[in-house]
This record gives structure tokens, C-alpha cells and sequence, in this order.
């Protein structure tokens, strides 16, 4: 044996004796969501994880939610954030991409805002404003306007969490400290060139296994859209979060939706998507100048 070897040997030796003699050594107990025992942290490999998200995915044809709503305006980066309390929401989603959201304002309940999309074009009815506004459900340009920027799929996207797709590769990481014990599931696809890409992360808490979160990003590696998933509960023998946060940094929003009642693969037939322009409301397709205000319905049926 080596000097440094032995020299090693007996510091390790000193220590374990002066643990059993002293009290210069402390163990601590590390206690996650609050608790004062500590908890036993569960394993699971990539393809379990992978078929928990493609399960409860799968699951989902269609739900009714009634929801309270706490939207948001601002962001952290500004470091001022203006929350709206006690507004009451709807929520219609059939797959493969319709969706309606409808919030009333608190205490009085008239409607706030109107909105629905098919996957491809999206509407959006502001009583207050008068306003109706149209457009392609992707944002091509950015608007100052911030509500210009809201779309119904970035509900869609934070309320169902899509599993690995076709050319999509995947890499689990383990990211377990004092603080959190979380299985990151990273989901890459094809960048310009070819190049890979993280396209969204989706956090597992190792205490239960269940989703607590998912990022998506943008091509720069920005984030688009961070949703958080809390106290999951099983509807229709489905499991589904109590409660989603979804914070879109960029577009400088957010919304915490708590469910009130909600039913899943009951049926939401196809009338209920269905928003046309009141008359009288300003139409504003973007990326076009604002219109007349409307005559009619009638007149309203062949714009898009």
C-alpha cells in the first residue's frame, strides 16, 4: 500500500470512530411536499415513462370542464405580474383539435371572452370590446397587442400532453437533489439541417410517478409554453390534474385552472364549437386592418 493510500485509509477510519463517539456528525432526513418523515422515491425506466404519457393521451377523446381561471398579465422577466381573480370557465376539447374556451368575468358572470379553434383557423369574441377577432391558429408575427397573440391551441397544448411521435427521439434524465426528485423526459425532433432539437422536457415526480410538468420550447430554445400539473384525480376512469398552470413567457400570459366538474369522453357534439360573428362586433382578421362593424349575421358567413 502506498503512503497516500494509507494516509486515505486512516483518515476514513478516523472518521467513521469519531461518528460513532461524537457529535461532530449530523445526519438529516430529507422530507419532500411538506412532509416530516422522509418518503421512498420510486423508479422507472424510459419506456414506462414514455407509456404513461401515450396512456393517459390515448385516453382522452373529448371533455367538458367547468373551471375557475385566474389569468395573468406580465411576465417574471418584467418582474410585474397582474393576476385576475374569481373568473369561471368552460372548456369543450374534441379530438383531434377542437376547442372552446368561454370566461365569465367574477361576480356578475357576463361573458368575458369567446373562443374556439378547429387546429387550422381560430376565433376569438371580446363583449367589452366589441371586437371579433380571426386568424391562422399558428402566430406568424407577433403582436404588441398581447391578446392579439392568444390562441385556443395553447390550451390544447398544456391540457394534453403529447407522447413521443414519429422522428421524435427521447433521453431521460434523473435530476434528484435535497430539493427534488424529478425524471426528466426530454423529446427531440429534426432542427433546421437536420440538427436535433429539444422540442418540450416533461417532468415526472419520482414520489409518485405522476406528470408535474412540461415545457415546451421554440426553435431558439426558448420557452413557449411551461405547464404544471397538481393534485391529479381520476375522472370517468381517467386521470387528469385538479389543477393546471400554464405560463406562456413570451406572449406575456398565463392561467391557473382549477376544474370544478368535469366529465371526459362523454361526447361534445359538433355544434357546440360552433362561434359566429355577433353583429354589430368589429371584425379584425390579423395581419389586416380592422373592419366595419357588422350588419348583420348573414353577412358575416362567408369570412374568414
Amino acid at each position: 500500500m502506498t503512503l497516500r493510500r494509507a494516509a486515505a485509509a486512516l483518515l476514513l477510519l478516523t472518521l467513521a470512530q469519531v461518528g460513532t463517539t461524537s457529535c461532530l456528525v449530523r445526519r438529516r432526513v430529507i422530507t419532500r411536499r411538506g412532509s416530516t418523515a422522509a418518503e421512498k422515491l420510486l423508479s422507472a425506466d424510459q419506456a414506462a415513462l414514455r407509456a404513461r404519457i401515450e396512456g393517459i393521451y390515448k385516453a382522452i377523446q373529448n371533455l367538458n370542464a367547468t373551471v375557475d381561471l385566474v389569468p395573468a398579465r406580465g411576465s417574471a422577466e418584467k418582474a410585474q405580474i397582474t393576476e385576475y381573480k374569481d373568473v369561471r370557465g368552460y372548456i369543450l376539447f374534441r379530438k383531434p383539435e377542437r376547442i372552446r374556451i368561454i370566461g365569465l368575468y367574477p361576480v356578475v358572470r357576463n361573458k368575458a371572452f369567446d373562443m374556439v379553434s378547429d387546429g387550422s383557423e381560430f376565433r376569438l369574441y371580446i363583449p367589452a370590446k366589441n371586437r371579433f377577432i380571426t386568424g391562422p391558429d399558428e402566430v406568424i408575427a407577433p403582436s404588441p397587442n398581447k391578446i392579439e397573440n392568444l390562441r385556443p391551441h395553447h390550451f390544447v397544448d398544456a391540457l394534453l400532453i403529447r407522447p413521443q411521435g414519429a422522428g421524435e427521439a427521447a433521453v431521460l434524465a434523473n435530476l434528484t437533489d435535497e430539493e427534488s426528485a424529478n425524471y426528466i423526459l426530454h423529446i427531440l425532433k429534426a432542427g433546421a439541417g437536420g440538427a436535433p432539437k429539444l422540442d418540450r422536457a416533461i417532468w415526472f415526480d419520482r414520489l409518485d410517478l405522476r406528470i408535474s410538468r412540461q415545457i415546451l420550447f421554440d426553435d431558439n430554445g426558448d420557452i413557449l409554453t411551461d405547464a404544471r400539473y397538481r393534485d391529479w384525480q381520476t375522472y370517468d376512469n381517467v386521470p387528469f390534474p385538479k389543477q393546471v398552470e400554464m405560463i406562456r413567457p413570451k406572449d406575456e400570459y398565463g392561467v391557473v385552472m382549477t376544474v370544478v366538474k368535469m366529465e371526459i369522453n362523454r361526447g361534445v357534439p359538433e355544434e357546440r364549437f360552433a362561434l359566429e360573428r355577433p353583429a354589430g362586433t368589429q371584425l379584425q382578421v390579423l395581419g389586416k386592418p380592422a373592419s366595419k362593424p357588422a350588419a348583420s349575421l348573414e353577412d358575416t358567413r362567408g369570412e374568414k
